[in-house]
């Protein structure tokens, strides 16, 4: 709808990868140079992890563009919490092998023997697991496995596995040693900065004939960025809405305020609060919306306020005031028993006046007084 508007040659931000598109950030220059590295290598593990939509995909894909002439035969398969002889399935397959009805075994040798004449045409096997961190341990095991087939003194297999942050967790863990010592390169792709994420508008924008029309207001790449968190998944989704709000408003330039009003309409469809966009950094400083980590946003904590003000101030607890007045009632009470003590105290003292007490009974009279008065205070 809006190519056509702004006489752009195709979409700017799809979603899904394209190499093509491929932005040569500072952390995928270098995740991507991890990758080329192992393949000249041609043995072991390389690992790269990173979170939801960072461009663990994207690396991939491009890197795929240059297996071809570096004489490399790759195959990539997405994993899905699946089983270990189910991964084999899916690795025969990738390798366009047999797999249906056929055993554990004849796939592993099937595998080995295909592996085999690649090298001998002077090639060279790569497997390239995406979504690595829904895999169990058992599966992981398969894989090492499949790294001991040799041949001619050579290793027939190399493997690139990709998952997001759990995965390092997982590589970590108990048991994963061997795993740990194949592992030539590992990295984790962090998302683009500020300055980047402008680079990465631009970069997509001229590829498809972008002249400047439209035209983003300097602030615009700013809150793009606080609002993505700098992941390239979610640019593209909000600067995809940004230019359909742009083509439906008639709009030749870009603001902070086209910018809040999509950004608004985002955090509505997350169901009226910030969501995942917020976790993943937030809105802020864009159009005096100032979001904080949990997500809880200014205008958020006054509708909260006001609903507490509008509350009417409960009464006193029922429960409370019957606890008082037997508290009450008890105090009385005590008060009048000690009345009555003290009375009794002086008629025993009145009625044996008329005559001198002894020693023994002036004490025991001091002894009972102390008693009453220990009494008293209890």
């Amino acid at each position: 709808m809006y190519r056509s508007f702004y006489g752009l040659t195709a979409k700017p931000f799809n979603l899904t990868p394209d190499p093509r598109f491929f932005f040569n950030s500072r952390a995928h220059k270098r995740a991507l140079a991890y990758l080329r590295y192992g393949i000249k290598q041609g043995e072991g593990f390389i690992i790269v992890t990173g979170d939801v939509g960072t461009g663990k995909t994207m690396l991939v894909s491009t890197l795929f563009q240059s297996l071809s002439r570096d004489n490399v035969i790759g195959a990539q398969i997405v994993t899905t919490q699946m089983q270990a002889d189910d991964l084999l399935r899916m690795v025969a397959a990738g390798f366009d092998l047999p797999y249906q009805r056929v055993t554990k075994a004849a796939i592993l040798r099937s595998l080995e023997s295909y592996f085999r004449s690649v090298v001998d045409e002077g090639k060279r096997v790569l497997l390239v697991v995406d979504e690595a961190q829904g895999l169990p341990r058992r599966a992981i095991e398969e894989l090492r496995m499949l790294s001991n087939f040799t041949y001619k003194g050579r290793s027939l297999l190399q493997s690139f596995l990709l998952g997001q942050r759990e995965f390092r967790t997982t590589m970590r863990s108990e048991g994963f040693e061997q795993l740990r010592q194949r592992v030539i390169a590992a990295y984790h792709l962090r998302p683009l900065d500020a300055e980047e994420t402008r680079g990465y508008i631009e970069h997509r924008l001229k590829l498809v004939g972008w002249k400047g029309d439209p035209a983003f207001q300097p602030e615009v790449f700013e809150g793009i960025h606080q609002f993505t968190g700098g992941v390239p998944r979610r640019i593209n989704t909000l600067a995809d809405r940004l230019l359909l709000y742009g083509y439906l408003e008639e709009l030749h330039t870009i603001d902070v305020k086209a910018l809040d009003s999509v950004a608004s309409d985002i955090i509505e469809e997350q169901g009226g609060t910030t969501g995942a966009y917020a976790k993943a950094g937030g809105l802020a400083g864009v159009n005096g919306v100032d979001y904080e980590e949990e997500g809880e946003g200014d205008d958020h904590r006054a509708a909260s306020d006001a609903s507490r003000a509008r509350r009417p101030t409960p009464g006193p607890d029922p429960t409370d005031q019957r606890l008082q007045a037997v508290e009450s009632n008890m105090a009385s009470l005590t008060d009048a028993v000690r009345q009555e003590l003290s009375l009794l105290r002086q008629a025993l003292l009145g009625s044996a006046a008329g005559k001198p007490a002894s020693a023994s009974e002036h004490d025991g009279a001091a002894a009972r007084d102390e008693s009453t008065g220990t009494r008293d205070k209890d």
